[in-house]
């Protein structure tokens, strides 16, 4: 029989030369085919749609915010390329999934794992932060992941 020791999360290294001017990460340009399609389904996620501005005839500001965030989406024209493992941090991931559910979304089955390891089904079985998931995509497959987190890494801001 073998032991499996818990998962620790390093802390940042003692000493780390940290930048001295506040700099806040708020926006993610994310790439959507048609703006009012991508809009509609961000609205039924339950989303602040902060701006819809249509600055001239080839420029639109589209700009949401996912509820308790203080960092927003922007969308952008898409090219081919689509974002994967855009992280929503949550602390009840069968609350969040199921809310979503709720409004029409479809989400994937709550999955955890540990990195480098296989996904196992269902929420971790001891309810360590980082390690339950469930995914969910948009219109464009721009992929969202929710990751529940109930305590932070040692270090870092909440």
């Amino acid at each position: 029989m073998s032991i499996t020791q818990p998962a620790t999360i390093p802390s940042p290294p003692a000493g780390q030369q940290l930048a001295t001017v506040p700099m806040r990460f708020e926006v993610t340009p994310v790439p959507v085919t048609d703006f009012d399609r991508a809009k509609a389904f961000y609205q039924q996620l339950g989303w602040q749609l902060d701006i819809d501005h249509q600055f001239t005839e080839q420029v639109r500001a589209v700009q949401l915010t996912p509820p308790g965030s203080s960092a927003s989406i922007q969308f952008r024209p898409a090219g081919a390329e689509r974002l994967q493992r855009l992280l929503l941090i949550v602390s009840d991931i069968e609350a969040a999934r199921t809310e979503l559910i709720d409004r029409g979304i479809a989400v994937s089955d709550i999955f955890h794992a540990l990195p480098g390891e296989a996904p196992q089904p269902g929420r971790d079985p001891d309810g360590r932060s980082y390690v339950s998931h469930a995914t969910f995509a948009d219109p464009d497959g721009n992929q969202w992941v929710l990751q529940e987190v109930n305590e932070r890494i040692p270090g870092r801001v909440q």
